[in-house]
């Protein structure tokens, strides 16, 4: 005969089914969860791209000129805007002012709901390319050794014995030539 013990020692279908349920909710969980991550990282993806056309298209502007630009480029759209900032503050009365301020605006979209927007500050130098004379030798002008430049040369020294020369006026602060060797 059979005793209570070994009745006991199956499952019931009940209990079968139970554990199968609770096994296809933890395997719907993981594949949503792997799901949701392979989203995450196809918009980190997107962000990134975006990111680096936006850089792309700041430093692209070599010679800023004010005006609105747009293109497309794969699935993002970009929009660049350049205009000139007013610095009255940095310009003396009487003075050229030494250069240009311009704000350069990148903005890219690529989803209805995405955009980022990168924004820079470019000057441009208006004595870049222009040239002065320089007397050497006297005393007070970047001519002459161990003294600093005027304003149109900083920092420029000159040689001794010289008696002139053209030299360009830097964009940069710094020496703009090495001093002549007679």
């Amino acid at each position: 005969m059979r005793t209570a013990a070994t009745r006991q020692a199956g499952f019931t279908l009940l209990e079968v089914l139970v554990a199968l349920a609770i096994l296809s909710l933890a395997v719907v969980a993981s594949i949503e969860g792997f799901a949701q991550g392979l989203r995450l990282l196809k918009l980190a993806g997107d962000h990134q791209n975006a990111i680096l056309l936006a850089d792309q298209k700041v430093r692209e502007v070599v010679d800023p000129v004010e005006g609105v630009e747009v293109g497309t480029e794969g699935v993002f759209r970009w929009e660049r805007a350049t205009k000139e900032i007013g610095t009255p503050e940095l310009t003396q009365p009487g003075t050229v002012p030494r250069g240009r301020f311009y704000e350069i605006d990148v903005r890219v979209n690529w989803d209805p709901r995405r955009q980022i927007e990168v924004r820079t500050l470019r000057m441009v130098s208006t004595t870049a390319g222009t040239f002065t004379t320089t007397p050497a030798g006297t005393p007070g002008t970047p001519g002459t050794p161990g003294t600093s430049g005027a304003l149109g040369t900083p920092g420029a020294q000159g040689g001794q014995g010289t008696s002139g020369r053209v030299t360009p006026t830097p964009s940069r602060v710094g020496p703009t030539s090495a001093p002549s060797q007679r």
